[in-house]
C-alpha cells in the first residue's frame, strides 16, 4: 500500500510501500490450518469465513505487535480457547478492533495490517452463507439428508468460526 512519506529530505513527501506482513502471516497460517484439517473446498465461501475468522483471531491475540514466528504451535491454545463454542469471540474481536483502530489514529501512520483486518472483519460481519439449521430437527425426528436438511441464512463469522476451531483442533 502506499502512503506519502511524513518526513522526506527533499520535502516534496514521496511514496514508499509499507507491507501488512502481520496480516498476510496471520492468514498464511489460518490458511495452512484450514487446509490441513481438509474440511472443505478452499474455494468455498465456507472456507473464506473459516480463514479470515481464523486470520482475526490470530492477528488480534497478538498482543505483543509481532506474530510468534517460529512459536506458532505454542499459540493454538490460546486460538483453540478464544474459537471454542462458549467463548464470546464476536464481542473480543470487536473490542480489540476497536483497540487498534484508536491506536492508529492516535499514530496517524499508515495501518496496512489493520485495514485489511477490517476488510476481513466487514466481510464476516456483512456476508451471510446458506448453511443447514443444526438448531432445527424436523418434527423431532431423524435429521434428514444435507440436501434436504432444513436452511438459514447465518452470518459468515459463526461460520467460520467453529471451521476455524476444528481446523486448529485436527491439526
Amino acid at each position: 500500500m502506499l502512503h506519502r512519506s511524513k518526513g522526506s529530505a527533499g520535502g516534496t513527501g514521496g511514496g514508499e510501500l509499507t507491507v501488512p506482513m502481520a496480516w498476510f502471516y496471520a492468514e498464511y497460517i489460518a490458511d495452512e490450518l484450514l487446509r490441513t484439517g481438509d474440511l472443505m473446498p478452499p474455494t468455498s465461501f465456507e472456507f473464506r469465513a473459516g480463514r479470515d475468522a481464523l486470520a482475526l483471531t490470530i492477528f488480534l491475540s497478538d498482543t505483543g505487535g509481532e506474530l510468534p514466528g517460529i512459536r506458532v504451535v505454542t499459540q493454538m491454545e490460546t486460538w483453540l480457547s478464544l474459537t471454542a463454542h462458549d467463548q464470546p469471540w464476536h464481542e473480543w474481536a470487536r473490542e480489540r478492533m476497536a483497540r487498534l483502530t484508536a491506536q492508529a489514529r492516535e499514530t496517524g501512520g499508515p495501518a496496512p495490517d489493520l485495514e485489511l483486518a477490517v476488510a476481513a472483519w466487514r466481510w464476516l460481519q456483512e456476508t451471510e452463507l446458506l448453511a443447514p439449521d443444526l438448531d432445527a430437527v424436523p418434527g423431532g425426528g431423524a435429521v434428514p439428508g444435507e440436501d434436504e436438511a432444513p436452511k438459514v441464512w447465518t452470518p459468515a463469522w459463526q461460520l467460520g468460526l467453529p471451521l476455524g476451531h476444528l481446523a486448529i483442533h485436527l491439526f
